[in-house]
């Protein structure tokens, strides 16, 4: 017998660690390859860790409850020997064609990334590319040529601390603050989903030019239709039929018109994507989750209405999974939920813009020099400036207007 350990996974792409929320297994039971051993929590979804091996659990390493680290031993499975090795050759297999695929995908270069190292001198082997499997880009050329060579004052700084002292003068360095500290006030470590929102704001702030944008709409006609059919279909279906399943529904038509907004910056190229698979905006009373609807222009009214209640019950229970958190393409924040009518939403990197949609309000509106009250709500939209201009998105925006302006049972079935 071969005493085999599971290790904490990656569940996504920037996930560092997770938590156990709950063990399916206990010492001394017999488990099957693939089988469900634990439930993981971490700041993206909640999943099921299946087990790489059959044999009995030996030991439980982390308790529930319990957070560590992404490659942290979390349990022991004795295995039988030859069980083992199938499983090991398998893995080595995997291994050997992940690796032969990332090297293959780094010596593809593209003509402005080979231009740009021929014009200065730059050996390509030596940059550690970012791109899809480890593929060098042109922002990673740049950096390199930009990036300033060590002084030898610097090494000589380096040289003269051993590395204990190095990490403890850093811990000392990131301890400062410019913030005098008061009585009674308290430290909050920065964990979880807050630690996932503040990196993924600072990458969108720091990288994309934001540029902003708003329109004015008149939604009377979806209100009167939305308030005349609301009541039979709570009846029918059992969730309710959400002024925001009409939004996404004249975004996707817009999108599917106007592809360049459905679009994602990748470095030395713009990836215009065929599918649109909408990111909203959902959560619990603490959490805020960005999970996606996806193809949402293949979708009626009713079945737009059903993935909005199913994503945010799923985010108020913490059942979201990757596969719902994933693949997303443009963004629709549903801000008007909180009282808002206006503000300027932060792009979802890397998708190229963010619509936000405020709230619907009753405001008197001139219409043929007569005063009338109308329902209207602001639609704001920010834009990546490197992949989009104001003329498309003016354009975008007009077209989303002319649809929601335009709502009716003739031109909008809700089945």
């Amino acid at each position: 017998m071969t005493l085999k350990t599971m290790n904490m996974p990656q569940l996504g792409e920037s996930v560092t660690e997770g938590t156990i929320s709950q063990w399916l297994v206990s010492a001394g039971d017999t488990v099957d390859i693939y089988q469900p051993l634990v439930d993981v929590m971490t700041d993206k979804v909640n999943a099921e860790v299946p087990s790489s091996f059959k044999g009995i659990i030996k030991e439980c390493l982390v308790t529930e409850d319990e957070t560590v680290a992404v490659g942290t031993p979390i349990c022991h499975i004795e295995v039988e020997e030859i069980e083992a090795a199938k499983v090991e050759e398998t893995a080595r297999k995997k291994e050997q064609a992940v690796v032969s695929e990332k090297q293959s995908m780094k010596k593809r270069y593209s003509p402005k990334v080979l231009s740009l190292a021929s014009e200065h001198g730059v050996d390509l082997s030596a940059i550690t590319g970012t791109g899809l499997n480890g593929r060098i880009t042109r922002k990673d050329v740049e950096m390199f040529i930009e990036k300033p060579s060590p002084t030898s004052t610097d090494k000589q700084k380096d040289i003269s601390l051993s590395q204990p002292e190095q990490v403890h003068a850093k811990r000392i360095a990131n301890k400062q603050s410019p913030h005098p500290e008061f009585k009674g006030d308290r430290e909050i470590p920065v964990t979880g989903i807050r630690k996932s929102i503040a990196e993924n704001m600072v990458r969108a702030t720091s990288e994309i030019p934001h540029a902003w944008m708003m329109i004015e709409v008149d939604v009377t006609n979806l209100v009167n239709y939305r308030n005349a059919e609301k009541t039979k279909f709570k009846e029918q279906e059992g969730y309710n039929l959400s002024y925001f399943s009409f939004f996404l529904n004249a975004v996707a038509k817009a999108l599917k018109k106007f592809p360049e907004l459905n679009s994602s910056w990748q470095g030395d190229t713009i990836v215009q994507h065929k599918d649109i698979n909408l990111s909203i905006a959902v959560g619990n009373e603490t959490e805020l989750y960005v999970p996606v609807i996806k193809n949402v222009d293949e979708k009626s009214i009713k079945g737009i209405a059903k993935d909005v209640h199913v994503l945010a019950h799923k985010a108020k229970h913490g059942q979201l999974t990757n596969e719902d958190m994933t693949g997303g393409t443009f963004t629709v924040n549903n801000t008007g939920t909180f009282g808002s009518v206006q503000s300027m939403g932060v792009i979802n990197y890397p998708q190229a813009a963010i619509l936000q949609v405020e709230s619907i309000v009753k405001r008197p509106v001139i219409i043929d020099d007569m005063i009338a009250a109308r329902d209207m709500v602001n639609l704001c939209l920010s834009l990546d400036h490197r992949v989009l201009d104001g003329v498309i998105c003016g354009r975008f925006m007009s077209h989303v207007k002319g649809i929601l302006e335009n709502i009716s049972g003739d031109t909008t079935p809700i089945y």
